[in-house]
């Protein structure tokens, strides 16, 4: 079974989590402790991908 550290996308360095080669994440709050940064990811099979969230966009009357 393989391990691995989750990098951070934006800096690069490890954070606090682990993932193994069955874990499955959706809609997840990364969080970085060195660059203090957090994104939603999503994880299959050791594949990370950032999931980009829409901008907030205003209503027009």
């Amino acid at each position: 079974m393989k391990i691995e550290w989750i990098l951070c996308p934006f800096c690069g360095s490890k954070t606090r989590l682990k993932i193994r080669d069955d874990t499955i994440l959706d809609n997840f709050p990364l969080y970085c402790p060195k660059c203090k940064h957090e994104t939603l990811i999503a994880v299959r099979k050791l594949n990370l991908s950032i999931i980009q969230e829409p901008d907030a966009q205003t209503q027009s009357r």
